[in-house]
């Protein structure tokens, strides 16, 4: 007999979630839970690698300090809010898989997030750290030319390729000289929910 209890949203509950959570910094796991909520918000029943790419930008001075300038950001910003409304619909209903044959994903995430969260932490150990930075999960989300989240650098502009050699060359340097004078000023504006138009 089939069971009558309602099935929870994959977004918000799974049976990987704890283990996928467990090696993540204080600021990762952040990241993690605003991609999780934007996920839910958007009626996605997985995690994708836009959506991790969405709570790197809003969350990680950092992630942000990567990008060529603020007026990039910005502008990737303005594209990602727009996904329940644009260009995302067409992603609606299907999986996230860049692999050349489909397999299963952890519950709540797509094949492609999953992955690139497990990258993200063997960035992190061949660094010496024993937990992920928003800069790796960037750099995994990245380093994948068939993600959404690619996909969503290409049209805002950014290329995947150049952004990846910034961030393999140092992200902490360039966070710094950014901080410094203070180029992350307007970014919030974007996060709030605004953005450029196309």
């Amino acid at each position: 007999m089939p069971s009558r209890t309602p099935r929870q949203p994959a977004a918000e509950s799974g049976p990987d979630r704890a283990d996928i959570d467990a090696g993540l910094s204080d600021e990762l796991a952040a990241v993690v839970s605003g991609a999780r909520r934007r996920a839910l918000r958007d009626g996605d029943r997985q995690i994708d690698t836009a959506h991790l790419l969405h709570s790197l930008l809003e969350s990680d001075p950092e992630v942000r300090a990567a990008f060529d300038s603020d007026p990039q950001v910005a502008r990737l910003l303005g594209y990602l809010v727009q996904r329940s409304i644009g260009y995302g619909l067409r992603w609606q209903g299907t999986v996230e898989d860049s692999r050349a044959v489909p397999r299963v994903a952890e519950e709540g995430w797509s094949p492609a997030a999953a992955d690139a969260m497990e990258e993200a932490g063997e960035r992190a150990v061949l660094r010496g750290d024993a937990r992920a930075r928003g800069a790796d999960l960037l750099a995994a989300v990245v380093a994948d030319p068939r993600s959404r989240a690619v996909e969503v650098l290409g049209r805002a502009g950014v290329d995947a390729g150049a952004l990846l050699v910034r961030i393999e060359n140092g992200v902490e340097t360039a966070a710094e000289a950014r901080a410094e004078i203070g180029v992350d000023v307007g970014v919030e504006d974007y996060v709030s929910g605004g953005g450029p138009g196309d």
